[in-house]
């Protein structure tokens, strides 16, 4: 392991106390987002199913997604993170995942990657975790074709640092986005820097509440009609607001 890994690994463990009665308080609003998801499934397949989440989830998140909506001041930049490992974003097929994540978030929003805000800096996730409104995750597919998206340490700590208070979404090759919500979860060893997998549900739709609910919450204010800004790799201040922002 790295040091600058573990250096990363012993900062949230040893704020994992402080994070999981966050995420407890946050639950009584969207309960059991990344555990005890639960839902009766076919006897033949346990991923036919079109959510993991129980009706009472779904109605909770929604109402979530809808208060920091309507807390949102007209005119607020929307900044959402594209969470993705360095051999997804070396993939040919990076620029075409990015640009259809782009696609299926509302009018407005800006985009950000590792590349674009980390590029001439260290990674520091505490400095922007609270400049983002969401974060997209791209996980590894199981195999082509499948359901099951794998994820490492860093990734597993960025979604609970968000999970149980933005809107957070799965990246689903051919599926779109989903919410986390909707997802099955399960933690992976090695118990010192476990590691995550996200099963979307088989009738996935992407006409669900629960994703109509979350792109509402990352809906920036549509009178500004502003396009989608993805933002470049030489990216050198990342908060500024976009019509401040210097040229490249």
């Amino acid at each position: 392991m790295s040091p600058s890994l573990s250096r990363i690994l012993t900062r949230y463990q040893l704020a994992e106390p402080a994070l999981a009665r966050s995420l407890r308080r946050g639950c009584s609003t969207m309960t059991g987002m990344m555990s005890g998801m639960h839902v009766t499934p076919t006897d033949a397949d346990p991923l036919d199913v079109e959510t993991f989440a129980t009706p009472l989830q779904q109605r909770r998140f929604a109402a979530a997604m809808e208060r920091i909506a309507a807390d949102r001041a007209p005119g607020t930049p929307v900044r959402v993170y594209v969470s993705a490992a360095p051999r997804t974003m070396n993939s040919p097929k990076w620029d075409n995942w990015l640009a259809q994540i782009t696609e299926e978030l509302p009018d407005g929003v800006e985009v950000l990657h590792y590349r674009g805000v980390f590029n001439d800096r260290p990674y520091d996730w505490d400095s922007l975790v609270q400049e983002i409104d969401g974060i997209v995750m791209v996980g590894k597919q199981k195999r082509a074709g499948s359901r099951v998206y794998l994820f490492g340490p860093i990734a597993r700590l960025e979604l609970r640092s968000l999970v149980a208070s933005k809107p957070v979404l799965l990246y689903g090759h051919n599926l779109g986005l989903i919410p986390v919500i909707d997802c099955k979860s399960q933690v992976l060893p090695p118990e010192e820097a476990p590691r995550l997998k996200l099963v979307a549900p088989k009738r996935w739709q992407p006409k669900s509440k629960t994703l109509k609910a979350a792109l509402t919450a990352l809906n920036p204010d549509s009178a500004a009609k502003e396009k989608h800004t993805i933002v470049r790799n030489h990216l050198a201040h990342p908060f500024v607001a976009p019509s401040h922002r210097p040229s490249a």
